[in-house]
C-alpha cells in the first residue's frame, strides 16, 4: 500500500471550514474493522455516483486505525478510483467524531455520511443528492412512508423504539423535525455548519447537526434497512449511555442558544 496516499487526521476542535467549491459532494465513510465490506462497498458507491456526479464528488474513508487491514483494502480501490481519499485516526474509537472530522477535511459544498456495512444501500447517496437540491438537509429514514427496518428482531425493534421515546422526552425540539433523527445516513449543505464548533458524544451525529446547525428545510428519503452480512456489529451498552448523555448535553445547548 502506498502510505503517501493516507492522511493522518489532526486533533483539535471540530469546526468545519468553508468549501473551496472544487467538489460538489463529499461523502464520509467511517470505518473500524470493515475489511470484509469496504472494498465491495466503495465500488458500489462509486458506481452509483459516477453517472450522477462525474468527477464532482469525493469519498473520504475515515478509519480508526483498524487492525484488520481495512485501509489496505480501501487503498486497493483508491488505486483505480481517484475520488476515494483515505484518512487514518490514531487512538480514537468514536463514530460521531470520525464523521465530523471527515467533513472537516473534506472539500464538498454538500456533506454526507453512510456506513460501510451495507445496512444502508450504497445507492442511497445518489437518491439523497436529488433531494438536497431543494432542501438544507435530507435524512435517509427507516420510519417515513416507504421505509422499514427489514427483518429486525423484536428485541432490536424494542431497543430502537425505546431510544426514540427517550429522545422525544429529552429533546422533543429535534425529534419532531424528522421521523428518523438517529439515522446514520443523511446529507446536508455545508453552509449549515460552517464555523460552528461541534461537540458530539457517542455514535449519533445527526442530532448534533439538528441542534447546532443552521437547518431550515428538511426532507426525508425512505429506505429499507438491511442486516449486516459480513463483519461484527460495533454496538455496545456504553454507546447507549453515551446516547443519553448526548441528549442531555444537546438539550442544554438548545436552551442556552434560545435564552
Amino acid at each position: 500500500m502506498n502510505q503517501a496516499s493516507i492522511t493522518i487526521a489532526p486533533d483539535g476542535p471540530l469546526i468545519i471550514p468553508a468549501s473551496d467549491d472544487s467538489i460538489a459532494l463529499s461523502v464520509v465513510v467511517p470505518t473500524f474493522k470493515e475489511s470484509e465490506n469496504i472494498g465491495l462497498f466503495l465500488e458500489a458507491l462509486c458506481d452509483s455516483l459516477d453517472p450522477v456526479l462525474p468527477g464532482a464528488y469525493e469519498i473520504v474513508v475515515m478509519d480508526d486505525d483498524s487492525p484488520d487491514g481495512t485501509l489496505d483494502v480501501a487503498a486497493a480501490v483508491a488505486a483505480s478510483r481517484p475520488q476515494v481519499r483515505l484518512v487514518k485516526r490514531l487512538n480514537k474509537r468514536e463514530l460521531s467524531t470520525a464523521v465530523i472530522r471527515g467533513w472537516q477535511l473534506s472539500r464538498g459544498q454538500v456533506l454526507s455520511t453512510i456506513n460501510a456495512d451495507f445496512q444502508h444501500p450504497p445507492a442511497l447517496i445518489a437518491g439523497l443528492w436529488q433531494s438536497i437540491q431543494t432542501n438544507d438537509l435530507v435524512v435517509a429514514s427507516r420510519y417515513c412512508k416507504g421505509g422499514g427496518v427489514g427483518n429486525w428482531s423484536i428485541y432490536r425493534r424494542i431497543l430502537s423504539r425505546g431510544a426514540s421515546l427517550i429522545g422525544q422526552i429529552i429533546l422533543p425540539q429535534v425529534y419532531n423535525r424528522t421521523t428518523d433523527p438517529l439515522s446514520g445516513c443523511y446529507m446536508f449543505r455545508r453552509q449549515a455548519i460552517v464555523n460552528v464548533e461541534l461537540n458530539p458524544l457517542g455514535y449519533k451525529s445527526l442530532i448534533e447537526i439538528l441542534v447546532r446547525g443552521r437547518v431550515r428545510t428538511i426532507a426525508e428519503f425512505p429506505y429499507q434497512m438491511r442486516e449486516r452480512e459480513r463483519g461484527a456489529s460495533k454496538a455496545t451498552g456504553a454507546r447507549s449511555l453515551d446516547y443519553v448523555k448526548q441528549l442531555i448535553r444537546l438539550r442544554k445547548a438548545w436552551n442556552k442558544a434560545r435564552q
